[in-house]
């Protein structure tokens, strides 16, 4: 299907690996300019090297941590210059870490999990909306998580973060609907992802298998998928690029699970 993303521009916050890299893959599939954004130069170089052999007409890696509004604001600036002041598409895909049970998590794990997972997003969402605004048409796609639908006693600084993500983003559609900037979130459930498969290997799980991934879900987090493997990173870009894309013309404010199967919340 032609998404209708060539030639334009986007920008995947937490582009250079996962989930986000593979959002990217499928904009530069699909002809959109494409910069990357995230804090270690060496995987973004090699993410931006990925999509210019798959096509991309103008890809790139930029350096910012999200945590810095100056830094921020500086590598905003530069897109804008870059592309005459427009950006099309905005996608957030990063997500904190902040894995322990309330018991164990420290005040500063806590204020690490919102500047990470929330105030990332908000200081991307802030310096990039003149931009958006001047496009002639934009999308914004944050990511959230399954876990604020279906709790786990070991997520709840994460879920927390991913919780408030939805919301603002959900504010974010009302605010933006005049301008027809449309905002939606993507829930993805348990997706073989490096920080995933990590894990798994710390408790003796092959995470490369996703049916073995998904049973270690199953023992130490307690909520499986109703599909008895994880998912994989590539089985979330093409929802993303589809909600980031001009063939989404009406759907905003929606939360969107990719879950594998887990309640219709």
């Amino acid at each position: 299907m032609d998404l209708g993303l060539k030639d334009a521009t986007a920008v995947i916050v937490g582009g250079g690996r996962g989930m986000g890299l593979a959002a990217a893959r499928c904009f530069a599939d699909d002809g959109a300019r494409v910069a990357l954004v995230g804090r270690t130069a060496d995987v973004l170089d090699e993410a931006a090297k990925d999509l210019t052999d798959r096509g991309c007409p103008d890809a790139l890696g930029l350096v910012a941590d999200t945590s810095d509004t100056a830094a921020v604001q500086r590598v905003f600036d530069e897109i804008g210059g870059r592309w005459n002041g427009e950006l099309n598409v905005l996608v957030n895909a990063v997500g904190p870490g902040s894995l322990g049970a309330f018991d164990d998590l420290t005040d500063e794990q806590w204020r690490e999990a919102f500047d990470d997972g929330v105030m990332g997003m908000v200081r991307c969402v802030r310096s990039a909306l003149p931009l958006l605004r001047k496009a002639q048409w934009a999308r914004i796609v944050n990511f959230s998580a399954h876990s604020t639908q279906r709790q786990s006693v070991m997520l709840p600084a994460y879920t927390a973060a991913k919780a408030a993500v939805t919301s603002i983003s959900k504010n974010l559609s009302l605010l933006l609907a005049p301008d027809e900037i449309l905002v939606n979130v993507v829930s993805p459930g348990s997706i073989a992802s490096e920080a995933l498969v990590g894990w798994a290997a710390s408790v003796g799980v092959d995470g490369g298998d996703p049916y073995a991934l998904m049973a270690a879900i199953d023992k130490h987090f307690g909520h499986p998928a109703h599909m008895p493997r994880a998912g994989l990173p590539d089985e979330i870009g093409p929802v993303v690029a589809f909600l980031a894309s001009r063939r989404n013309s009406y759907m905003t404010g929606a939360n969107i699970n990719v879950d594998g199967g887990s309640d219709f919340t």
